[in-house]
């Protein structure tokens, strides 16, 4: 069992407090999973030909500032960063394939959370309260994030098995439930270029729908797909640069509601989570019904 939320904002009121209000409805949800935690937020796009990076660091008091300065030798300019908690957020000019592979083979003991545009990822072990306290998320703005309570069931408590889980640019997942042909697809997606850093089922979940992106489906294709390739129980939460998604496995076995409003589309695991919004009483709340894609986009 799991807690999953998500929110989008339709105006510029939740935009500038979209980090308050999606921590106010992970807490609701802390109940259903205490191992860990973690929030997927879009705001602040870069510039073109410029990439976000959303690094982990094996300890706090990293020296990123080291990093920031290595990154900007190598690609011969300014490279800003943003520090919270144990993570650094990173913009450099160049693509996040040569970025990638220069991080890892300088600062191999750093971890690449996300990549983008404009996603940041943050997650830790822990309650929520403790995970959005450590990166300050309350503070947050953004155009939409979603967000993930974890109650292990098939894989490690550690942060890398934690969600939102990214598998391509500006691509994250946060589920509830299990698949059980994981393993087959890990190996056919590995295969086609797809890269795993854990053993968790929801992490393939993700690279599945990367797949399907590079190969040219749109989000609601890639999640139609997904129905007849992933064998299992899922509620999945998916967002992108443009917006999120969520659709329910074929007999809707894990639980979700969704409400929306003139100014925000949410969803959540449990109303609960959605009554702390404004104007949630006057909402227009739904549960989603199987099979069925729900998608909003900016």
């Amino acid at each position: 069992m799991c807690g999953i939320v998500g929110l989008f904002s339709k105006s510029e009121n939740i935009e500038s407090h979209l980090g308050s209000y999606l921590s106010q409805m992970l807490i609701e949800m802390t109940e259903r999973g205490p191992d860990s935690a973690g929030i997927a937020v879009y705001r602040n796009p870069t510039d073109k030909n410029h990439t976000k990076l959303t690094v982990l660091s094996p300890e706090d008091n990293y020296n990123w500032k080291k990093v920031s300065n290595d990154l900007s030798q190598h690609y011969d300019g300014l490279v800003n960063f943003e520090i919270r908690g144990n993570q650094a957020t990173y913009i450099v000019p160049g693509t996040e394939e040569g970025i990638t592979a220069w991080l890892y083979a300088n600062h191999p003991d750093l971890k690449l959370i996300s990549s983008g545009s404009s996603i940041e990822i943050y997650k830790a072990m822990g309650l929520p309260t403790r995970v959005i306290e450590k990166f300050n998320i309350q503070e947050l703005t953004g155009t939409h994030a979603l967000g993930h309570t974890r109650m292990a069931t098939e894989s490690a408590v550690t942060t890398h098995h934690s969600h939102p889980f990214s598998t391509g640019e500006d691509l994250c997942l946060v589920h509830n439930g299990s698949l059980s042909n994981h393993n087959r697809l890990r190996r056919i997606l590995r295969k086609k270029g797809i890269i795993f850093h854990t053993d968790n089922d929801s992490e393939v979940a993700a690279g599945y729908i990367a797949s399907r992106l590079q190969q040219g489906d749109d989000l609601d294709e890639a999640l139609a797909a997904s129905i007849h390739d992933l064998d299992g129980f899922y509620t999945f939460a998916v967002g992108t640069k443009d917006g999120f998604a969520v659709m329910r496995d074929p007999i809707a076995c894990k639980p979700a509601v969704i409400a929306e409003t003139d100014d925000w589309v949410a969803m959540a695991s449990e109303y609960r989570a959605l009554a702390v919004l404004p104007g949630a009483k006057n909402a227009h709340c739904w549960e989603p019904a199987p099979a069925k894609i729900y998608s909003w986009k900016h």
